[in-house]
């Protein structure tokens, strides 16, 4: 019986959906997902939780649903945890953890477009590994450091399993 809202942003809000009530609205929500398009391939945490502190008054049960990889969100993500429940929620893709040693490779930077050649070495595959690891760690002790409830999910994972478990530690860590 709660409210369910949605806001999609990449470097803009792009969608929002105010919250409401109601099984029909929630199957809004997620054709809403479902069918989005996004206009810009940036990304911008700030924008979406300075969007977020604005609509949202009072205390609510945000999950924000993101790679995490864009910058300079640490101020920001602070704040409006401090001011809602928020729950960050990290999609990880195996391919940016690590890479195998291919020689010369095209690489294609979404955000910006721009295309540069890399040669993949063994040693420049154990040096990308371990930098994806450190950005990791570094993510999670900030979450905890907010004291902030987070999830971590892979693509091509059982994401069912991975909410079901998280909601399972939650509870047992609310009931306390």
């Amino acid at each position: 019986n709660d409210r369910v809202g949605l806001i999609i942003f990449t470097d803009k809000i792009e969608k929002f959906v105010p919250p409401k009530k109601g099984r029909k609205h929630v199957l809004r929500v997620v054709t809403e997902i479902l069918n989005f398009k996004p206009l810009s391939k940036k990304s911008d945490i700030n924008e979406a939780l300075a969007f977020l502190g604005h609509i949202s008054k009072r205390k609510a049960v945000a999950f924000l649903i993101s790679d995490f990889l864009s910058g300079d969100y640490e101020h920001t993500l602070k704040i409006s945890g401090r001011r809602h429940d928020l729950i960050p929620v990290t999609i990880m893709d195996p391919r940016e953890e690590e890479i195998p040693p291919l020689g010369l490779v095209n690489v294609e930077d979404l955000e910006t477009g721009e295309v540069i050649t890399l040669d993949i070495t063994p040693r420049i595959a154990r040096k990308f590994a371990l930098k994806a690891k450190a950005r990791r760690e570094v993510r999670e002790t900030m979450f905890r450091r907010f004291k902030m409830d987070y999830i971590t999910m892979r693509t091509g994972d059982d994401y069912i399993h991975s909410l079901i478990q998280f909601f399972r530690k939650r509870e047992r860590r609310m009931s306390r």
